[in-house]
Order: C-alpha cells, then structure tokens, then sequence
C-alpha cells in the first residue's frame, strides 16, 4: 500500500486529500480551508500567496488527526490547481506583489496594443495570429490571459516589475515554497501561449517572447506532469507537517488533471466540470482551434495529447451567488416563506442541495425565467469581460423558486453551448463523465442530461476529481501504474442519468432564447461595464 498526498488549490479554497495506491486509487482522508479571493473595482481579481501556504499548512495537518497513517507513511505529494494565474517572485522566492487571479481581467488596453491593431483576423493581428498559431496552436486572445497580466504589471508597477526573477502559475509558486525549485509543468507552460509545441521543439519559444515583449530569463524549467521535480526542504516539511526530503511531483492544472480524474483519458472522451467555474474538455490527438468561439486543444496531461477546451468563468459560482444573494437573507433561509432550520433541511447534506432538491420538480424553462451565467465576464463561446449575469423574462407570479431553478438552467444552457461548439470541430462523446461539485447533485446532473440530450455518467466523489488526478500522476512518477492511459479503467461511473426526450424537447424554445441574449445586449452591457474595458 502506497500512501500520497494531493493538493486541490482551487479558487476559493485548498482541499488536502490523503490517497492509498494499490489496485484502485481510494480517498483515506480530506481535509479543506477556504481563503480569499479579492474582486477589485478596476477588474482585478487577486489572492494573497501566504494563505495558500497557510491554507496547505492547516489542512494537511488536520488530515493525520483523522486517520492512523502517519506523516513518515507519505511517499509523495503534488498537487491539481487553478491555471492561469500571475505569481511573480524575487530572486528569495517571494512574489512581488499579489498573485493576479484567473479571473482578473485588468488587462483589456495591453492586450488590444499588444494584439489587437494592424490588419487582423478574429480580432488579433494577423502577423502575430498566424505565428503564434504555428508556433503554439493558439493564440492569447483573452483579457484574462497572463501575457496580458504580465505586460499589465510592467507597465502600471514598474518597481514590483524590476524585482521580478521569474513568472510562475500558482501551483508553481508552492512548489517553490516547498522544494526552492522554480519549474513550471508542460501544461502550465502551454497555457501562456508562449510554449513551442512542434514536434522536436517543445520548449519556450524565444520568437513569442520578442513579439510580445516577454523576458525569456523570467520563464522557468519547463517539467513534465509526472516528474519528480524536487523533495521537500527541513523547513517546508517542518511547517507542513511532513518529512524532510519527501518527494515532490509537479503535478498539473485542473484542466489537465480533472479529466485525468474523471476517467476521461482515452481519444475522444468528453467530461463536463461544474465548480466554481465550468468546462467543456474533449481528448484529442492534434492541436486545433476555433479563434472565434475562443476554444483551443490545450497540451494536457498525457504526451501527445490534447484536451480540444471550451471554458465558462463563473458556473457553480452562480449557485453561490444565488444562496448569498437570493436564498438567504438577515433573518434566516427562506425559500417559500418558511424558516428552512424549520423544514426539511436536515434530510439533504448541505444548504446546495436543499436549494436544488427545491427546483426538482419545476416544469423545463423555468416558468418562461431565463438567466444568464456571466457573473465575470464570459470566454467562451464569446470573449467579453464587460457580459454581466441577468434574470430575463420576470413577471408578478415569478418566485425564488423559478429563479433559482433558471440558474441552474443558465448553467446548462451555457455548457451545452460550448459543446456544440466543440462538435463542430471534433466529435464530443456520448456518454459525457459528469465532474466537480455540480455532480453532487441528482437534480443538476438530470438537468445537464435533459438540457444537452446526452447521457450523464458520474465517477465516485466527483468533487475530488482533481485530487485523485494529481494521485494518479503520482503514481505513475512513482512507478505503480504504466501510464494514465489506464487510470480510466481504475474509475468506473457509479451512476447515470439519460435525457428524457420531451423534457429536452421542452427545453430547446428557451436554449435558442439563451443564446441570443448575449448578441441582443452586448451593447448595452459594454454601456454599462465598459468603463477601463
């Protein structure tokens, strides 16, 4: 019995999962902290380094108060993170200023003097298209890209600028704390769009960084998913918990990983994540991309592969929003005038599956509501950063009920969106493998399964599908397993939901309805948010 620990740093929150490696990759135990993520007036959205740390610091040690494996018993750890954010740090490892979040999108007058002039295509130049698609197979398009992030502190702080010794990704950044290497993962390097992904080369490519004005010496080693890119130093391990000189993999970011631990591995396997933002991510085995619904096949977990990637900023964050914002208030939990701590609460596991037992039997469309799931902007199938969430099609008898019901429609809608983009292009597969903390949900999964007409399949703690991803590569570093290749046969679907034909019948009026609301209010949305945009 082979025993790892694997790191989950999500947006809002580290989730520390103990796993046992023998014939099957099994949770031992878990333990999770929250920390912030600061939304800025300006579009910024920033984390603070040092709670990750502390976060990763406070869980592990909570995981061995709840099981007798010790701390001695650990043979690796790694980690499956966001990607995509900014972590500049100094010559002593210490970033410059706050990490720059996925989602912070501050960039806009970078990128349009950094891509958007001259003769173009799809909006971006199209000398400096046509090279980085060779190059790397896409192109960075987006406001929330780090290219632009990066230029945006060069220019606005100048100061925090000089100091910087190199660029890394946040799980990047805690490598470091933990090992004193910097080393970027071959999926998080891709995802700069600064990578050389041609056979032979695949490499930092010194042509990007002269066009876009980028420091070749701020890129770090570039480290494969599965390698073994340092041990942990007396002082990481002292204050984690852990022992010195434990080996460290470099693990990989959630888009590469969550399918990983979906089972999701082989050509052509299509897997849907709904936390607190979604995608829509296709095996492929070449690069292509679709520069006008903003989808790529990104470089993946497995060499010479690719996952084909369409991506929504906020999906399960607008459930959040809706129990912050329209489920609770300062007296209590109401939903049809009843205190819920009175009502049938206790029967479901948290508040999120109340709110969704509670839409269960509302009729498709929600009553005619129709909401928009663009909370933060949106990337795909369209890239705006000024879209905003809205209720459409609200009357005197709509109730939370039929709100709360519309954004989990939103959600689906959304998602369902992005994969007929993707069939387009590639053929997206039938089942779909349901992961993140919107496969907890029998209603939410039954929904996707009405709404997308295709049949819903759900892995064992779908929420800890990163993690047992991060494990799986693990266990290849390790030697346990021959590949990732076969980790779908190590996770088998525990349940599935097939569409009914009349409810995704009933459902298209309002999907095509859906889809126009972006079109018929993209200008008063940029009226309304577009101010620094």
């Amino acid at each position: 019995m082979t025993y790892v620990l694997a790191y989950d740093i999500g947006t809002t929150g580290v989730k520390t999962c103990l796993f046992s490696i023998d014939q099957t990759i099994e949770l031992v135990s878990s333990s999770q902290q929250g920390y912030n993520l600061y939304i800025l007036p300006d579009g910024g959205a920033e984390q603070d380094a040092d709670q990750w740390w502390e976060a990763m610091c406070a869980t592990t040690k909570a995981i061995f108060t709840k099981t007798s494996v010790q701390p001695n018993q650990v043979a690796a750890l790694s980690f499956c993170s966001q990607m995509q954010g900014l972590v500049l740090v100094d010559k002593e490892g210490q970033p410059v200023r706050r990490p720059m979040s996925y989602m912070d999108q501050r960039a806009g007058d970078q990128l349009r003097k950094g891509l958007a002039h001259g003769i173009q295509i799809a909006g971006a130049n199209v000398g400096k298209l046509l090279t980085s698609l060779r190059l790397t197979g896409a192109v960075s398009s987006s406001v929330k890209d780090p290219l632009w992030k990066y230029k945006w502190v060069e220019e606005h702080e100048p100061e925090n600028f000089r100091r910087v010794w190199k660029w890394l990704d946040v799980k990047e950044y805690l490598i470091l704390r933990c090992t004193g290497e910097a080393v970027m993962t071959r999926d998080s390097a891709y995802a700069t769009f600064l990578y050389d992904t041609r056979k032979g080369k695949e490499e930092w490519s010194d042509t990007l960084c002269q066009i876009f004005g980028v420091k070749y010496s701020h890129l770090p080693r570039i480290a494969e998913v599965t390698e073994q890119v340092g041990r942990l130093t007396n002082q990481a391990a002292c204050e984690l918990g852990l022992v010195a000189d434990t080996p460290v993999f470099g693990g990989g970011g959630d888009a590469s990983l969550i399918g990983v631990g979906a089972g999701a591995t082989a050509l052509g396997s299509t897997h849907i994540y709904c936390g607190t933002s979604g995608w829509v991510s296709t095996v492929t085995d070449h690069q292509q991309v679709d520069v006008t619904a903003m989808i790529a096949a990104i470089v993946g977990a497995q060499p010479g592969r690719y996952n084909y990637f369409a991506e929504m900023e906020t999906a399960g964050k607008c459930l959040e929003w809706v129990k912050d914002h329209l489920a609770l208030d300062e007296i209590g939990i109401y939903l049809q005038k009843q205190d819920v701590a009175q009502s049938q609460e206790a029967v479901y596991t948290s508040l999120y599956d109340y709110l969704t037992e509670t839409v269960r039997n509302v009729p498709p469309g929600s009553d005619g509501v129709i909401f928009t799931p663009w909370l933060h902007g949106n990337r795909c199938p369209f890239e705006d950063p000024c879209a905003a969430g809205m209720f459409f099609n609200i009357r005197l008898d709509t109730g939370k009920t039929e709100m709360i019901s519309a954004v989990l429609d939103g959600t689906c809608y959304h998602l369902k969106w992005m994969l007929e983009c993707q069939d387009k292009k590639v053929k997206t597969s039938d089942p779909i493998r349901f992961v993140g903390g919107g496969a907890l949900s029998p209603v939410t999964c039954q929904r996707l399964a009405d709404i997308t007409g295709r049949t819903i399949e759900v892995v064992a703690a779908p929420q800890n599908a990163g993690s047992v991803g991060a494990a799986a590569v693990m266990s290849v570093g390790l030697g346990l397993i021959s590949g990732l290749d076969v980790v779908q046969s190590l996770i088998p679907a525990v349940e599935q939901y097939v569409p009914d034909p009349a409810r995704f019948a009933a459902y298209q009026t309002y999907y095509a309805v859906f889809k126009k609301l972006y079109r018929s209010n993209r200008k008063n949305f940029r009226a309304l948010n577009g101010a620094g945009q």
